[in-house]
């Protein structure tokens, strides 16, 4: 397996990162409602996922 198959998951990860790192910018905090705060919390729980995912992938 060459680097860019062994980075692969790792870049989907950076990726997903700065989207939710965007998103987190966007909001504000005054008017912030129950949806977008579900919304951060669903990026952060598929974040995880995929941070599990590529730990046992290593661990193989």
């Amino acid at each position: 397996m060459d680097k860019a198959q062994k980075n692969g998951p790792v870049d989907g990860l950076k990726t997903r990162l700065n989207q939710f790192l965007e998103t987190l910018e966007t909001i504000e905090p005054e008017t912030a409602d129950l949806h977008e705060i579900d919304r951060l919390i669903s990026m952060v729980d598929e974040l995880e996922e995929q941070v599990e995912k590529i730990k046992s992938e290593k661990k193989s």
